[in-house]
């Protein structure tokens, strides 16, 4: 039976859509402030949050960033008496669902639940202490020697507390790895916090790890709950640590030492129990030599350290993800494409991958998307992965094209370009666009207006 929670300070709201939703046979809870129901969804899993626009003590707004780093995959659906275009569309980039006004019609809501929750890539198992627990479905382990050696690595780490550096390039599924060691993890009856240090504004990250007061600085108008407090007894990741600023790596170390902290703008010290994962794509070793890391954070994070292989050395793996990755499409398209066509399985293995599971990923997808048969077509695949050596595309190693270029740089193109073979693939529709390239739509407008695409 499907979870639903609902967050509305009218009693009354609460009461008839619990009503209603029970007698459609999904579970139901109910809760009447921000804080209440952003601690069930620390305690409980669910599959769906109906949340009231204005809150006594949070915006539709607030909720739903706090509800994201709790649990980035939920699906959010914003009710509110106001009908404010503005609002909708902000509540829309801010990853919600959907944004019904008030009156609620009960078969309008009724449809807008259905739709959000047959778009949920979750499944459902249970854990040993036969709590109801989520786990994704967006990545499987591969069957080279490398990925069996990560298995093993989670298997081993994750019944223990130690802190663990996932490293690799961009896209080879460190987050997966990370969620991973946390569902294997005594811990996995709590919440998983992953935050993103690399989209992190520097001035902000304080206020996001730790939290803030009431006024603490220009903007902060109510309390902050952090990324630390959310995850307390759980597990916190951290992805793209090399990036943040040196101050907050002291204070990050302080945490550590001492497993307490101090929100910005406060003075009481509140303990914590996280059990901290990091990830990077970037070498630790060498920004602590050049003074950019702390050396004794790196020793403190890197208690255990798994590291991806790209997808170009398990080359094994490619034909396998490139199945995993053809059934996800269906679903998320509404398309029933079979398979390959024996031509495109060997451009699929030649091709070196530099962008790894991700850029795999959008390939298949667009190649989902362009298909109108059963098979999928040579026709349907990007020019640079029939011809890798051609003049523009992402050729080999040894090209000018890498020459002087750090690996964020190249990342960074290879992101561009799969964004602007997207926007072809959907006639510039950004919903398609964002379902094509596998992101919600915050994400994608934060990408185009990074690489500066205009559409």
């Amino acid at each position: 039976m499907q979870k639903i929670l609902i967050i509305d300070d009218e009693q009354d709201i609460c009461t008839l859509l619990k009503r209603f939703f029970e007698k459609k046979n999904f579970q139901v809870s109910t809760g009447l402030s921000g804080k209440e129901g952003l601690k069930m969804i620390q305690s409980e899993a669910f599959d769906l949050v109906i949340c009231d626009f204005r809150l006594p003590d949070h915006t539709g707004l607030e909720m739903l960033e706090r509800i994201k780093i709790l649990q980035k995959d939920l699906q959010v659906i914003i009710i509110t008496g106001y009908s404010d275009v503005r609002i909708a569309v902000e509540a829309l980039k801010k990853g919600a669902f959907d944004y019904v006004t008030k009156p609620l019609y009960p078969d309008e809501i009724l449809l807008t639940v259905n739709k959000a929750l047959n778009k949920e890539n979750v499944t459902q198992y249970k854990s040993k202490s036969g709590a109801k627990k989520k786990q994704r479905k967006n990545f499987i382990v591969g069957a080279s020697r490398p990925s069996q050696t990560v298995r093993n690595h989670i298997d081993l780490v994750a019944p223990t507390d130690l802190s663990v550096i996932v490293t690799g390039e961009t896209g080879t599924g460190k987050e997966f790895v990370a969620r991973s060691i946390h569902e294997k993890s005594n811990r996995s009856g709590k919440s998983f916090v992953a935050l993103d240090c690399g989209a992190l504004p520097q001035e902000l990250a304080g206020s996001e790890l730790f939290g803030h007061i009431k006024g603490a600085f220009t903007g902060a108008v109510s309390d902050k709950t952090g990324c630390f407090e959310l995850a307390s007894g759980g597990t916190l990741f951290l992805d793209e640590i090399g990036n943040l600023s040196y101050e907050n790596q002291i204070k990050l170390l302080r945490v550590l030492q001492e497993r307490v902290i101090k929100k910005v703008g406060g003075t009481k010290n509140i303990p914590v129990d996280v059990r901290l994962i990091a990830a990077t794509n970037e070498d630790l070793k060498s920004a602590v030599r050049e003074g950019d890391f702390r050396e004794d954070l790196y020793h403190r994070l890197n208690e255990f350290s798994i590291p991806l292989a790209p997808l170009r050395e398990r080359k094994e793996d490619i034909i396998l993800f490139s199945n995993h990755f053809l059934k996800e499409s269906n679903e998320r398209l509404g398309k029933a494409v079979e398979t390959f066509d024996p031509d495109v399985l060997e451009l699929l293995s030649a091709y070196p991958w530099y962008g790894n599971l991700r850029e795999l990923g959008n390939v298949i997808r667009r190649s989902v998307l362009l298909s109108s048969g059963k098979n999928i077509s040579s026709s349907t695949i990007p020019l640079e992965i029939k011809n890798p050596d051609s003049e523009g595309s992402r050729i080999n190693d040894s090209s000018a094209f890498y020459r002087g270029k750090t690996l964020k740089e190249v990342a960074a193109l290879a992101e561009a370009k799969a964004i602007r073979s997207a926007m072809e693939a959907t006639n510039n529709n950004k919903s398609e666009m964002a379902r094509l390239l596998g992101v919600d739509r915050k994400t994608l407008y934060n990408k185009l207006k990074s690489y500066n695409i205009d559409i």
